[in-house]
């Protein structure tokens, strides 16, 4: 084989182009214009300033790269490869979209393999970045010490011109300008073409202007080829202490390919056999060998080997010397590190005593969140606006803000006179943005974070609860004010098929709990569910707080169903089924049915906490040969069916709300003790066998 003619610079470069366009290729599916185009900055990045080890991806004070623009997947997976990411092997390039292997269409969150997080819907990784980085600052405050920069790394962004138009970056840009996250970079490929067009049909707006306008340091580069550029911006980025910091990058989609030059038949779709060809000649390649990895450029990418080592050893050994001079803070950086929860953390959490009046269990779960959070450094979080409502706030912890309005002069590591080691997150009303960045705060890993909103706005974050199911990150998304019973507000605020669509999203579980003392038993599983996200659905409205004495035990609720009250002999005909607010109907309604039938009462705060239970268990709640089942739940029926049977019947809300008060809306809708005694009667006046 000739050997190429060309410096070393852009035999990588173009070593990072033609792998990308072979596994394309090979797939005859994917994205080869990003690749094509974005391969000088990445090239840039990747070996001259990222801080990463390929032998060990998890460690823990590693910059992170999102590939926000995850439609350009082959470039990451390319990269990953050259670096000497031992997972990510020529063959899974070969493998590229095909099904089992770790080169997905779009990149999937697997950090063994150095794929930080899961991007591909458009404007999800940027925001994400901005948790990462948030993550970075808040843990370096906390845990820094004089001369112990234990947390000092940098989130780094690759963005498209799709990424930029999507509102969930709008969001997330102007919280990160406010807040004066300087460790957060974005590459803007600014190639102007999109998957149908050229972006002059659609967006024309001065970016940099805008971005500027965010509170943003801005860079222009006029020619994406022109490394030297790429280099000396990056490194002003990063000398950029006190602001967040955009390269607008000029770059040509499918850069190198003599036809689909700027077109946009670059982003989607393979070049073609023929014009892989003419693409190679075009840069001075080989066209005969496929996925052809020149020996100085292998050689010259796993420097990223040995550096990568050195950089964690002297990360290791500054440890060693942390943990002798601050050694209660050391266990606890490395505890939150593992993941693990400091022994005794719910050892504070009270039981509510027996109260008719009752307690909303948005404020039930408030007080649980003032007990557990002084033994769980990494809860963190905020609420869209909603502190008062939500109660939310983890008092005397301080907001992630600027300290002239916090006592002392804690500082991050990203300079300035910044409290960011405050635990309080004000997001504004960006719901969007706040599960996005909630996702990489999670991804970033040592954290805990949580989030808060009115049940009905759970649409505005549905993105971002998809994608941390589909993640299996841990992210606490806290949702009050869950049914009509809220009120005045009226049918805008009040939710009715939420929970339903909540309840649709695989791995994600929904807990809606009935009392106080479910509301403090969500929040114990919430904590100690360290691999699925959580929906805690609580009501704005008071509710009894039941006397367990009387009752079962709220740690029924791990269960996700369970006996609140059985039948005098244990053999019910009759089975009473709620959720949330609505237990206290059935409650009700047993003392008046108790002499009429054998009435069961379940306590239903979660499907997928009963479904994870053995059939033996699942039966013993609900006996396959007890027909006549009522459900009581303030939303759409839809699902309740796998649990009343085809001869059940459900107390449901059908259509939306409406502006009255809670307690009128609801006897409106028949949420009312007679109506459930009224219901069961009828259910048992049917022929059962």
């Amino acid at each position: 084989m000739e050997k190429i003619k060309t410096s070393l610079e852009q035999l990588c470069i173009n070593t990072i182009r033609t792998l990308s366009i072979d596994g394309v290729q090979k797939a005859n599916s994917g994205h080869p214009g990003l690749p094509l185009d974005a391969a000088p900055m990445v090239y840039v990045l990747w070996t001259k300033y990222l801080k990463h080890n390929p032998k060990n991806p998890e460690w823990f004070d590693r910059d992170r790269f999102i590939l926000s623009a995850g439609h350009g997947s082959m470039l990451l997976y390319s990269l990953l490869h050259l670096t000497g990411y031992e997972e990510m092997t020529l063959d899974q390039i070969k493998q590229f979209r095909q099904l089992g292997s770790l080169t997905a269409g779009h990149p999937e969150r697997h950090i063994q393999t150095g794929i930080e997080i899961t991007t591909g819907p458009l404007g999800q990784g940027f925001a994400n970045g901005v948790g990462m980085a948030i993550a970075e600052a808040y843990l370096s405050a906390t845990f820094n010490r004089p001369d112990f920069n234990m947390i000092d790394h940098y989130t780094y962004v690759l963005a498209s011109d799709g990424d930029l138009m999507e509102g969930v970056v709008a969001e997330a840009a102007s919280l990160a300008g406010h807040l004066k996250l300087g460790k957060l970079i974005c590459l803007y490929d600014d190639n102007r073409i999109t998957l149908s067009a050229s972006t002059e049909l659609t967006f024309s707006e001065d970016r940099a202007k805008r971005f500027e306008a965010y509170g943003w340091h801005t860079e222009v580069i006029d020619d994406g080829n022109d490394v030297a550029a790429i280099d000396k911006a990056i490194e002003n980025a990063k000398n950029e202490k006190e602001r967040p910091s955009i390269i607008l990058i000029r770059t040509h989609l499918g850069y190198g390919s003599p036809h689909k030059h700027d077109t946009f038949d670059a982003h989607g779709n393979p070049l073609g056999e023929e014009e892989v060809k003419l693409t190679k000649q075009n840069l001075g390649w080989p066209v005969e060998t496929p996925f052809y990895i020149p020996k100085e450029a292998a050689d010259f990418f796993h420097q990223a080997i040995a550096a990568g080592k050195r950089k964690e050893e002297e990360w290791k050994h500054l440890f060693s010397e942390y943990e002798k001079k601050h050694p209660d803070l050391a266990k606890e950086l490395r505890g939150m590190i593992k993941g693990e929860l400091e022994q005794g953390w719910d050892a504070l959490i009270t039981t509510f005593p027996p109260l008719a009046k009752g307690l909303a269990t948005r404020k039930a779960a408030g007080e649980v969140m003032q007990e557990i959070s002084p033994k769980l450094t990494g809860l963190i979080g905020g609420s869209a606006d909603l502190n008062p409502s939500t109660f939310t706030d983890l008092k005397n912890f301080g907001n992630f803000e600027n300290p002239s309005k916090a006592e002392g002069d804690l500082q991050g590591s990203v300079g300035g006179p910044w409290n960011y080691a405050g635990r309080n997150i004000f997001y504004g009303v960006r719901e969007h943005a706040m599960g996005s960045i909630s996702n990489g705060i999670a991804g970033h890993g040592g954290l805990i974070p949580f989030t808060a909103t009115f049940l009905t706005f759970s649409d505005y974050m549905r993105p971002p609860i998809r994608l941390a199911a589909l993640m299996r990150l841990q992210v606490i998304f806290v949702f009050t004010h869950d049914s009509i019973g809220l009120g005045e507000d009226g049918p805008t605020h009040q939710p009715i098929e939420h929970l339903a669509a909540l309840r649709a999203i695989p791995h994600l579980i929904v807990i809606r709990p009935g009392d106080a003392n479910e509301a403090a038993w969500a929040w114990r599983v919430a904590i100690m569910t360290r691999s699925a996200p959580l929906a805690l659905i609580f009501s704005r409205q008071n509710v009894p707080t039941l006397d367990r004495s009387q009752y079962a035990s709220a740690d029924g609720l791990k269960k996700g169903a369970y006996i609140l009250k059985d039948a005098p002999d244990g053999k019910p005909n009759l089975i009473l089924m709620a959720s949330g607010s609505e237990l206290s109907l059935i409650v009700e309604a047993y003392e008046k049915l108790k002499d009429k039938a054998s009435v069961r009462l379940v306590s239903f705060p979660s499907w997928e906490l009963f479904e994870a239970q053995s059939q033996e268990y699942r039966d013993s709640v609900f006996p396959p040969s007890v027909l006549a089942r009522l459900a009581v739940e303030a939303g759409v029926s839809q699902g309740w069916e796998k649990y009343i049977g085809e001869l059940g019947c459900m107390i449901s809300v059908e259509d939306f709300g409406a502006s009255a008060p809670g307690t009128v809306i609801m006897k409106e809708r028949g949420f009312t003790v007679d109506n459930v005694c009224e219901k069961a009667l009828k259910i048992l006046k049917k022929d059962y066998p």
